[in-house]
């Protein structure tokens, strides 16, 4: 534990902060895993839940929970995932 008052405070503040960031990180798993279950089943759903995907993404490489990098790489791969299930 720390001894001093403003380490006292950091550990707090950092702890709100991956609370934050967790929600975040799991709201994103889950419109994830929604995006991908309806790309097996319903085209139409799985193009309005797409730019949901993007958002959320976006907003979490946004907040530096994610790498932009990685954040584009994903937003092709759910793209791609789409477009290669139509044809």
């Amino acid at each position: 534990m720390p001894q001093r008052k403003t380490a006292v405070k950091d550990l707090k503040k950092n702890r709100a902060r991956q609370m934050h960031n967790l929600d975040i990180k799991s709201e994103l798993r889950k419109t994830i895993k929604a995006y991908v279950a309806s790309v097996a089943v319903d085209e139409k759903k799985a193009k309005e839940l797409l730019p949901l995907v993007y958002k959320k993404i976006d907003k979490a490489a946004k907040r530096n929970i994610m790498h932009k990098k990685t954040a584009a790489r994903r937003k092709a791969r759910f793209a791609k995932l789409l477009s290669t299930k139509k044809a």
